[in-house]
Order: structure tokens, then sequence, then C-alpha cells
């Protein structure tokens, strides 16, 4: 499978690229852009002021400019947080998108936003401070209004971003069940 992985508000982090090879190691190919051009952040505070400097449209374009190059062949669209939100939009316009990996965020769904079946995956922490129940449900709806088949996975008092080993949300428990779901998700996909 062709993937591209969008990291979170922390910017491109080890564990970006530690979960980009594993994915690898399982025979996926995997693109891992760099949205920050070199910028990371040691605390949510600091990615999000990193993010809102760069701008959400400014990141939305080099994502854009990041998945075009291989959209042809038909990407799986996947992310971290803010990376996942990215990844949706993107997913949601690419009528040649294979699936969409959600860890830890979505987005906003736009009214007339269709897709074909579009296979999606969401993995998220319970609560989750990002993602609240009431939107996860509205959310929920929205892709199935919108023609996405999805599957969704709640992890009882897991931290926000618990698959990267070097935040303190890390969950190891939480974080191995996620990767095993994913890659029989990716798998799935053919």
């Amino acid at each position: 499978m062709n993937i591209m992985l969008f990291h979170s508000a922390y910017g491109l982090r080890p564990g970006v690229h530690a979960a980009a090879e594993r994915l690898r190691a399982a025979g996926h190919e995997v693109h891992v852009p760099d949205l920050y051009d070199g910028r990371s952040a040691q605390t949510v505070e600091e990615g999000m002021k990193i993010k809102d400097e760069i701008g959400s449209d400014e990141l939305l374009k080099r994502a854009v400019l990041a998945a075009a190059p291989h959209s042809d062949a038909g990407l799986v669209y996947a992310g971290f947080s803010l990376g996942g939100s990215l990844a949706q939009n993107l997913a949601l316009g690419d009528e040649k998108a294979r699936g969409l990996l959600l860890l830890h965020g979505t987005s906003d769904i736009a009214e007339d936003a269709a897709v074909d079946e579009l296979p999606v995956q969401l993995h998220v922490a319970d609560p989750d401070p990002f993602e609240p129940d009431d939107w996860l449900n509205a959310w929920y709806l929205r892709m199935r209004r919108a023609g996405a088949d999805v599957e969704v996975y709640r992890y009882r008092g897991a931290g926000h971003i618990y698959t990267d080993p070097d935040l303190p949300d890390y969950d190891a428990e939480a974080a191995e069940e996620t990767w095993q779901l994913a890659l029989g998700f990716l798998d799935s996909l053919g």
C-alpha cells in the first residue's frame, strides 16, 4: 500500500519516523512530508504556535503538494492529530484515495462531501480533550452520510497522542493495539 503519513502539531518527530518504519516493515511504501520545514516542538503549545505561524491554509497547501506526485497511484492518507485532520481533507477530495487512517484526530466535513465507500479507521483516546464525544458522534454520522465505511476505536484512559513513545501521553498497550488494528486495516485494502 502507498501511504502518505502526516505529522502532528509537534512536527516531524522521531515517533513519526518510527511509525513510518513500522509500516514499511509491514511492506508498505510510506511518504512522510515535513510540513513544518524542519521545525518541531517539545510541547503541544509550541506545536500550536508553529501551526498558527504557518497557517492552516498553508499547511493544507503543503500537504496537497506533498501528496500530488503520488496520488495517481491511489494513496492511503494517514496522520497523527493535526496530521489526521489534513489526511482527512485530502482523502475526501481525492477520488483515487484507497483509504484513510486517522490516529488521534479528525476534521470538519463539508456538507457536500461524497466518497464511494472510502474505508476509514479512527483511533482515538477516550476521553480525548481534542475529540470530545459529541464531536465524534457527529463526525461519524457525517462521514457515513458522505459514503465512508468507518471504524472507530476508543482507548479508555490513554492520552491524546498515545502512540508516540517520546510524549507524556504514551500508552504502550493502547499503542500496540492500535498498530495491530491499523496494520490489519491496511492489509484489508489490498
